[in-house]
């Protein structure tokens, strides 16, 4: 399986669309880590723990429509 966010493959003929898969993830941080962010976020700059968290989610929804493609 090919799997692409295009409507096209280079080289490749498209013979069916087999349509749109979605992966979705929520997740909370721990209470120390929310306090240490808040104490970033009142001081500026890049929140370190919610930007890992969001890596995280989005490889997590990544794998998740993986998953439901393979199964269509």
């Amino acid at each position: 399986m090919i799997i692409v966010n295009t409507d096209f493959v280079p080289g490749k003929e498209i013979k069916e669309s087999l349509g749109l898969v979605k992966g979705n993830t929520i997740q909370a941080k721990s209470i120390g880590k929310d306090i240490k962010a808040s104490f970033r976020h009142m001081a500026g700059g890049e929140i370190k723990e919610y930007t890992s968290m969001l890596s995280e989610s989005r490889e997590i929804a990544q794998k998740r429509m993986i998953d439901k493609a393979e199964k269509l």
